[in-house]
């Protein structure tokens, strides 16, 4: 059984060598989520569909765990409210 209160990892011991790459690219995909302020003009990459916006607009980008898109809103609270509502943790990205 592992110990919780300290994980293998702790002893020096590379994430890499405990996990393989697609296993931590998975991490929290699908349950974890971030938001992040994004200007209009950055969007296009994100989200090509998006229509032409003026360019110092900030919207608010609802990210998966991985950084795949998973929505865009006009409000930091209609982004948490949607990961609210789909079960997804919020992670604090700094």
């Amino acid at each position: 059984m592992h110990d919780l209160k300290h994980p293998a990892w702790t002893d020096g011991t590379h994430l890499s060598e405990i996990m393989s790459v697609e296993e931590l690219t998975e991490l929290g995909t699908g349950d974890v989520a971030y938001i992040k302020p994004i200007k209009a003009q950055d969007l296009k990459e994100m989200f090509p569909e998006v229509p032409p916006l003026h360019d110092n607009m900030t919207l608010y980008a609802l990210l998966n765990a991985d950084g795949t898109p998973i929505l865009l809103a006009d409000s930091r609270e209609a982004a948490v409210a949607n990961a609210f509502e789909a079960d997804l943790e919020m992670a604090a990205v700094h």
